[in-house]
């Protein structure tokens, strides 16, 4: 699932480009964008007021279970990776690596710097002593490049984005691209169906999985329950209330209409808990049961499975005010303000596979000076919040779509009109040339009879 997702997260957003000018996809480029930071800090300030309302974070963290161990990372050098994953040198490395700094801790001699008497008495002393005390070990953690397992989604989003336009300006030269690509998204969906028949059975054994895992069942309705019914909370008021109104009030169409047919795509995205290897279901519903244009489709979803995290961001920014609530930290109206912030741009940059989220958590907890340790105390619950926030992602991406479609309907008419007026040209311009074509085939043959 997660090699097809790449496939046609590359294919679909190369075609989808490609078959429209670069005015046209810059606007609606522009339309998913405000709509994507838009629903971003509607979901960090829910998850914000939630968190402060319930308070799950009442008592002493003793008590509670650690599980896991937290990798080390900086402000400064995720931003870094997520700069380098944007240009990969290696297209084929990129579907299933991308780049990520590592830490090394490397052991160095410094020069101690000691008075002439000391040194000479220790060399009267002891030769072997002194040279000991010329130098001393020193420790120091440094950053070294590296890589980790998973698909380099943003660095295909801007490839494809990139070569798209390219294709698209070619006009009729790269017709022959278009038509390839159409037809590779047309191959991997047609697998993509067969797939599905079976796709109940494995989402069943993927969370039954999950659950066989855990070693203890009690700590989801003990020391965590607060936490995870605060999440919860939080995502069915961004799921269930927010999107569906901003649906409602942008196209004036019935939203449970539209979430309906988005069903299949929300149960995968709650087994897989990877919004990049539900992307290919989530084509299927928007195009089939929604009728969503396919020129939408393939634009805005890769884009949005890539930097659309909505549900990521109202967790992070939960789970830091929690970690804080639980270190009995009060935290002011600034330090809210750097976590919302933060969130906001750690989910930007959080990819689209299981638990990324964690990863990026590391750097909302570091803005504000929060314990980074700290993260151990909600890992026991994460592989269930992960699986509910990715549907929030999915349906986010989604919703986005329907309204840059509706937003976008004028755009698309014309287009089509030109395309329209652009093939009439083409067999205006065909026919004089078949009818004379034609006439000299038939003046031949008289011809040469009157010859005769």
């Amino acid at each position: 699932m997660f090699m097809r997702g790449c496939w046609l997260e590359s294919g679909c957003c190369i075609g989808g480009v490609a078959a429209l000018d670069s005015k046209a996809s810059g606007k609606m480029g522009l339309r998913a964008v405000v709509y994507y930071m838009s629903t971003t800090i509607i979901a960090v300030l829910i998850g914000i007021i939630m968190v402060v309302i319930i308070h799950p974070g009442k008592g002493s963290k003793e008590k509670m279970h650690r599980e896991g161990k937290i990798v080390r990372v900086t402000a400064a050098d995720a931003f870094l990776d997520l700069i380098r994953n944007m240009f990969p040198p290696n297209l084929v490395e990129a579907c299933f690596k991308q780049f990520k700094t590592n830490y090394e801790e490397r052991t160095f001699k410094a020069p101690v710097a000691l008075n002439e008497s000391s040194v000479l008495a220790a060399i009267i002393n002891n030769v072997t002593e002194a040279m000991e005390n010329l130098t001393q070990l020193k420790k120091e953690v440094i950053p070294v490049p590296g890589a980790v397992n998973g698909v380099n989604a943003l660095g295909l989003v801007v490839f494809s984005l990139s070569f798209g336009l390219v294709i698209g300006n070619m006009k009729e030269q790269g017709r022959a691209l278009r038509d390839f690509f159409d037809s590779l998204n047309e191959a991997i969906m047609r697998l993509v169906a067969l797939i599905m028949w079976y796709a109940p059975l494995g989402i069943m054994f993927l969370i039954a999985g999950k659950i066989v895992e855990m070693e203890d069942m009690g700590v989801i309705g003990g020391q965590l329950a607060m936490y995870t019914i605060t999440v919860i909370i939080g995502l069915l008021i961004h799921a269930i209330v927010v999107l569906p109104l901003l649906y409602f009030l942008i196209t004036r169409k019935n939203p449970w209409v539209f979430i309906g047919g988005l069903l299949q795509a929300l149960i995968t995205a709650l087994g897989t808990s990877s919004s990049s290897a539900t992307l290919p279901i989530t084509f299927k519903c928007l195009e089939e049961n929604n009728g969503v244009d396919k020129r939408i489709t393939r634009f805005v979803l890769p884009v949005g499975a890539t930097i659309n995290m909505d549900g990521t961001a109202l967790y992070e920014a939960l789970a830091a005010i929690f970690i804080a609530q639980v270190n009995n930290m009060e935290l002011n109206f600034g330090q809210i303000i750097t976590i919302s912030i933060t969130a906001t741009a750690a989910s930007i940059g959080a990819a689209g596979i299981p638990q990324a989220g964690l990863v990026t958590m590391v750097i909302v907890l570091t803005s504000v000076g929060l314990p980074t340790d700290d993260i151990t105390l909600i890992i026991a619950v994460d592989w269930f919040l992960d699986r509910l926030r990715t549907t929030t992602n999915v349906l986010g991406d989604s919703i986005g779509a329907g309204i840059v479609e509706h937003l976008s309907r004028f755009e698309l008419r014309n287009k089509d009109a030109e395309m329209g007026n652009s093939v009439i040209e083409e067999n205006e311009m065909k026919k004089p040339y078949q009818l004379i074509s034609q006439e000299n085939e038939n003046e031949k043959p008289l011809d040469t009879e009157t010859k005769m």
